[in-house]
């Protein structure tokens, strides 16, 4: 039996090329839907606790890229199951002693339905609290990234900002996006399908080629 609730319960998480689950919650803003967001890039991020000092540098380091975010049409929404009055009390104290006012709104998930709905709780690190989930949902809700942090590990800003624009950069121009590459690299070019178009590749003076399958191009 519990291998089965198991087997349901993965199946039920979101994937990536799948629509992202629709909510309605509470947040520190007031009450928000996903749907709010459509025509906008999301990042859902979950944290395990307020007033925590983990989790205080994320919120700082997230409000830090906000604006790069914002520029870019994504929008942050944090989650954790603490209550609206804890995270308001929690961005007033990171404004007090830190002196960064935390611009994005965080749902205030009690009862753990957008974490279950998400798939955010790992019950054998914590049955209590949200792991550090990221979602990354474009502006057509549809799921395009997801990456997960334990609860020691604080994430990666430069790495979430890097991970979105090679998502942005590879939709504007259908191309793929080599290990380590940030803007300005150059990007991997679509493997031929033929080999006439195998053929014709390596006679493009246009791209760089080591091979067929491996070309480059400077966008």
């Amino acid at each position: 039996m519990e291998e089965t609730v198991v087997k349901e319960t993965v199946k039920s998480l979101p994937r990536i090329g799948s629509k992202a689950p629709q909510f309605e919650a509470v947040t520190s803003h007031g009450i928000l839907r996903l749907s709010d967001y459509e025509g906008s890039w999301v990042i859902l991020f979950s944290h395990p606790a307020d007033f925590t000092p983990v989790c205080t540098t994320e919120f700082i380091g997230f409000q830090e890229i906000y604006p790069q975010l914002r520029e870019m049409n994504v929008e942050l929404l944090g989650l954790s199951v603490d209550s609206v009055s804890s995270h308001i009390a929690w961005v007033r104290n990171i404004e007090e002693k830190f002196g960064v006012k935390i611009e994005f709104p965080i749902i205030a998930d009690l009862n753990k339905d957008v974490a279950q709905l998400y798939g955010m709780i790992m019950p054998e690190e914590s049955s209590t609290e949200t792991s550090r989930a990221v979602f990354v949902i474009d502006d057509k809700q549809i799921v395009r990234a997801v990456i997960y942090y334990p609860l020691t590990t604080g994430r990666n800003m430069d790495e979430i900002l890097r991970l979105v624009k090679a998502l942005q950069t590879t939709d504007q121009h259908g191309i793929a996006t080599p290990a380590n590459w940030r803007e300005g690299d150059k990007v991997i070019v679509p493997t031929p399908a033929t080999t006439e178009v195998a053929e014709e590749r390596m006679k493009d003076d246009s791209v760089e080629c080591i091979d067929w399958y491996f070309c480059k191009k400077q966008l």
